[in-house]
């Protein structure tokens, strides 16, 4: 049986890995899950096992907090341990953070091939450390497994064609499955005390959103909106609204971070969405419901040209006067697959050969 070890650190790489181990194990691939301990939170990780039924991840690191490069350095050894044990036939990374990077560059020095999950993502801002590891994972993987066209376009300016496949995106594979349970299962809309469609869903946690003057230009336009604002605030991004003492407006509450299920039942049902994360863009757009990104540029190109997506920045009146003039746009065409990426991406693995 053919071996594939997973990493895995944050609540997207998560959410995206629930159908793509299924789709593993329906392929016959034996898959071996690593949780770098990125989000050490329960919160933000023990929780998503939990909700979304996970199997108990084979090796545990802790990596902890720190700057981009201590995370990276803490986890390198950890993963190359657990690639010799395991000797896997491929190592599987998602997405654009430290454990991206970190799984890829201990797998390349060992020699195993890599296969990245949303390969060929540009924002074209290297100023964002995100950036940075997506070209960087693109260079050195063996399979770039892109979820749209337009990644796979940015890979071929940059000379990459080989190894290069469209397969659609697993987080649509997950919302599919997951939206209609987190909306049966979640009373997170009455413990909010807001009804559908009449609220505003705030999520902030980029390192560059929680530096003290731009999330207090955010809580600015916050404090701009007549509507309830459901704010689950991140433990970093709380940590800095208390220490600077940011309000985010009479009409917002703050909430704890929640687990998936109350989130996609809050962003499903929400009239707007506000957030700095490439997950939960995706998210809105596939819920039908406008999405407000607090970011100049964003790697989800596509849900801005189709007019569901507006970038603001930080600016409290360009926040305030998107989110006030956002709405359902009449054409919604599909982006992102039609939910089978996860079985994809398993054939594809299927073909490369054993060690």
């Amino acid at each position: 049986m053919r071996r594939v070890l997973s990493i895995v650190g944050n609540r997207p790489q998560f959410i995206k890995s629930a159908p793509l181990s299924e789709a593993l194990r329906n392929r016959g691939l034996e898959e071996v899950v690593l949780h770098t301990g990125q989000h050490y939170d329960r919160e933000l990780s023990a929780v998503f096992f939990e909700e979304l039924g996970l199997a108990e991840p084979g090796h545990r690191l802790d990596a902890g907090s720190g700057t981009h490069a201590e995370q990276t350095a803490r986890m390198l050894p950890g993963i190359e341990s657990a690639i010799l044990a395991e000797s896997p036939d491929a190592v599987l990374v998602y997405g654009d953070t430290n454990s991206t990077l970190a799984g890829a560059l201990a797998s390349v020095k060992l020699h195993v091939p890599v296969a990245h999950v949303e390969a060929g993502l540009r924002s074209f801002d290297l100023t964002m450390p995100e950036e940075v590891n997506r070209v960087v994972v693109d260079a050195i993987s063996t399979v770039l497994l892109c979820p749209a066209d337009g990644a796979v376009a940015n890979l071929r300016r940059e000379g990459r064609t080989e190894g290069v496949h469209q397969v659609g995106d697993v987080m649509y594979d997950a919302t599919l499955r997951l939206a209609p349970m987190a909306r049966e299962r979640s009373s997170a809309l009455t413990d909010a005390g807001v009804e559908p469609g009449g609220y505003v869903l705030v999520t902030v946690h980029r390192e560059a959103n929680v530096a003290p003057e731009a999330l207090r230009s955010i809580a600015e336009g916050l404090g701009r909106l007549a509507e309830p604002v459901v704010f689950p605030a991140h433990p970093r991004t709380r940590a800095v609204l208390e220490r600077e003492r940011i309000g985010v407006g009479p009409n917002a509450r703050l909430f704890p971070p929640l687990g998936y299920l109350d989130l996609a039942a809050l962003a499903s049902q929400a009239r707007v969405v506000v957030t700095d994360s490439g997950g939960l863009q995706k998210e809105a757009y596939w819920y039908g419901v406008p999405c407000v990104t607090l970011r100049e540029s964003t790697e989800w190109v596509e849900t801005v040209e189709a007019g569901w997506n507006m970038l603001v920045g930080t600016d409290p009146g360009r926040l305030a006067a998107a989110v006030a003039d956002a709405a359902p746009r009449t054409e919604h065409p599909r982006l992102y697959g039609d939910g089978h990426a996860a079985e994809r991406i398993a054939d594809l693995l299927y073909t490369i050969p054993p060690r």
